[in-house]
């Protein structure tokens, strides 16, 4: 088999970085990252389209598809300072939901087991439930914690009459005991779901959900400063998973079940930045993302800038990590002003 290609359209990579061929090891046994796209949407309850959000992703940038994307606030490089490869989509056929599932978490899983990070371009939630699976059978069973962003829960049981769909892959991995359900954060849950009888399932599983009531009443970094100790107390690794409607449909709109009221763009990427620079990821989502009810490429623009500042965080956690140094987001800026003398 070659190298996976796009499934619907023309075959990129994510901002013009070198592709590989996962049927060939050579291709990617020194990266740092692996990209991969997961065109699924079979899972979806409302909207569909998300099946086009890996292309989407990919693409949108008003920069030069180079390779390249020095960051402003961190003075590194994640496509050049890390070794990021694209291995293209999976191929999932979103109406077979388990084939889809079982096909991606084998890809996964075999990334993460080569010392890479996969970090995953979806696709609906589904997609979530294989992808933790998958680092989980590679990085340790029950030993990653999972982040998880979104205006839901994603903790329903059967839907449509189905066990596998985009409401429900939370429950899956915390069942299946891939995840640990005392160590899973949820950050920017509102609405009008789930109803009672699953909010009582999450709590005897132990989970900490984050509802967008606590984090105006506290401030985001204080939840998160919870959150993350949580996480690091006796698991080897987190998951951060991104439904891009965590964000107030303003922000995001191209998206299958807005839900008002949410986090600002501003907010998320400043909250995957902490995430990826203070913990060891291991991986990574970017869910949800449908182009066709996008306006402006709002929300294709908003995932592919969730993704760069997470690897440009992780680069600099990296290079922090060998000089011995900490970093302080506004120590580059301030450095860099003319004294006036």
């Amino acid at each position: 088999m070659a190298r996976y290609g796009s499934q619907f359209g023309p075959d990129y990579t994510f901002l013009g970085v070198d592709g590989c061929d996962l049927d060939d090891a050579s291709t990617y046994a020194d990266a740092d990252i692996v990209i991969l796209g997961a065109p699924f949407d079979g899972g979806t309850s409302y909207r569909s389209g998300a099946r086009f959000g890996p292309s989407a992703i990919r693409a949108a940038c008003y920069l030069g598809h180079d390779g390249s994307r020095p960051s402003l606030a961190m003075r590194t490089d994640g496509l050049r300072d890390l070794r990021v490869v694209d291995a293209g989509d999976v191929e999932m056929f979103s109406g077979d939901a388990a084939t889809a599932c079982a096909s991606l978490e084998r890809v996964v899983e075999q990334v993460a087991a080569s010392g890479a990070i996969p970090v995953v371009l979806g696709g609906d939630h589904t997609i979530t439930w294989p992808d933790v699976t998958g680092v989980a059978r590679a990085r340790g069973w029950g030993r990653v914690a999972v982040i998880h962003f979104d205006a839901h829960a994603d903790t329903g049981n059967i839907e449509f009459g189905s066990l596998i769909g985009h409401g429900q892959p939370m429950r899956r991995l915390i069942e299946s005991g891939a995840a640990r359900g005392d160590r899973f954060l949820q950050i920017g849950l509102r609405g009008y779901w789930p109803p009672p009888d699953i909010l009582d399932w999450m709590a005897e599983q132990g989970m900490r959900s984050f509802e967008m009531t606590e984090i105006v009443a506290r401030g985001l970094d204080e939840c998160l400063d919870e959150a993350f100790a949580i996480a690091l107390d006796d698991c080897g690794g987190i998951f951060l998973s991104v439904d891009i409607d965590v964000c107030d449909p303003g922000h995001a709109p191209g998206t299958g079940t807005p839900e008002p009221g949410g986090l600002s763009s501003r907010q998320l990427l400043d909250a995957v930045r902490r995430i990826c620079y203070e913990l060891p990821v291991v991986g990574m989502d970017v869910v949800e993302v449908s182009p066709p009810f996008d306006h402006a490429d709002i929300t294709a623009l908003l995932g592919n800038r969730v993704v760069l500042e997470a690897l440009s965080a992780i680069a600099r956690r990296r290079q922090d990590d060998r000089d011995g140094a900490g970093w302080d987001p506004l120590q580059p800026l301030l450095a860099d002003r003319p004294t006036g003398e």
